[in-house]
């Protein structure tokens, strides 16, 4: 079984409200391939949501609380994104996922790039939260650009 981002197949989860619809990774939902989640939702984010960027480090950083995860406000959303990314491991050694689809450039998705922390729409090399602990526990992440 495969996860994948609910933004990904369609689903209106994304910090704005909307979507980023992949056609391929929709159909493996259809075909009963994959799982969607989103972990910011699962972490008990509302949609639409503040943006959020990990301020400090990258998702490494945050598991190991050297770095947090803030909205545009300078809120601290990290509970919100560790509770989320703990949650989608749960899901994934529950279903022996074998591969996890997430969106690149999100703080919780990201498996290369991620924004820098400044809002400024700079992006930086490395993971979100969630594909950091996903990875600790031996889970594979690929983003929907290598899929």
């Amino acid at each position: 079984m495969i996860l994948v981002s609910s933004c990904l197949a369609g689903i209106k989860v994304r910090y704005d409200g909307g979507d980023c619809l992949n056609d391929r990774i929709k159909k493996l939902l259809e075909e009963n391939k994959a799982i969607s989640i989103c972990p910011e939702v699962l972490g008990g984010l509302p949609i639409p949501r503040i943006p959020a960027e990990i301020v400090g480090g990258d998702g490494e950083d945050v598991l190991e609380n050297k770095a947090l995860v803030m909205d545009q406000t300078g809120k601290d959303v990290t509970d919100s994104f560790l509770q989320g990314a703990y949650a989608v491991l749960k899901k994934a050694q529950e279903v022996g996922a074998t591969c996890v689809i997430l969106k690149e450039n999100s703080p919780s998705c990201g498996s290369s790039f991620i924004y820098n922390g400044h809002f400024n729409g700079e992006k930086k090399p490395g993971m979100g939260v969630t594909t950091a602990l996903l990875k600790r526990n031996g889970i594979e992440v690929i983003s929907e650009k290598d899929f």
